[in-house]
């Protein structure tokens, strides 16, 4: 049954709501702001709306293939096995030639779905940062580092903190350009056109 749910998942994941909300909203999100296929890049080039919009598909598909795993086994290695197909689906989307989001999104979905105490705390970490420097890039960066400490600290499974650790190095390669832009001043802020 595994082996079925893990293709399922990816193609899930692979779905791309951002880009499909964006076109709704008539923008092509491979032609605007970062050229990326995420919710980030909709909430600069289309609105609030499609940014809350994107982000909560995006979201929601990390959420649902581990809402799968828990329904299925429980067993927290097939949990986060789904998760991360999910996510590959989401990064690396067979629907838009591979070329997708930087997985922020929907590994927020993930991580609301294993862990809803740690979930709340880097949601706090979230707003504090994209308040005080209203930088999505840096929040996005810095919070799988802090969520992997808590994962640690508070004890959780230990497939669930290799997971994390994971993640947070993988986003943290997706967002390589993002940390350019943020040490030469060019990264745009909320609010801000690229």
């Amino acid at each position: 049954m595994i082996f079925l749910l893990v293709p399922t998942c990816y193609l899930l994941g692979s779905i791309p709501f951002s880009f499909i909300i964006a076109k709704i909203w008539g923008v092509d999100l491979r032609r605007v702001g970062s050229g990326n296929i995420g919710a980030t890049n909709v909430l600069r080039s289309a609105g609030l709306m499609p940014g809350v919009l994107a982000f909560f598909f995006d979201f929601a598909k990390g959420w649902g293939a581990v809402l799968l795993g828990s329904l299925v086994s429980g067993d927290p290695l097939t949990i986060i096995l789904l998760g991360s197909a999910a996510l590959l689906g989401h990064t690396f989307p067979v629907f838009l030639k591979f070329r997708g989001g930087k997985g922020a999104a929907t590994g927020f979905g993930i991580l609301a779905g294993i862990t809803p105490d740690v979930f709340g705390l880097a949601l706090l970490l979230v707003a504090i940062i994209i308040y005080a420097t209203r930088y999505v890039s840096l929040a996005s960066i810095i919070t799988p580092w802090f969520t992997a400490l808590l994962m640690y600290l508070m004890g959780k499974p230990a497939p669930y903190l290799y997971l994390t650790v994971a993640a947070a190095i993988f986003i943290l390669v997706r967002h390589l350009p993002n940390i350019k832009r943020l040490i030469n001043g060019t990264e745009p802020r909320i609010g801000e056109n690229k």
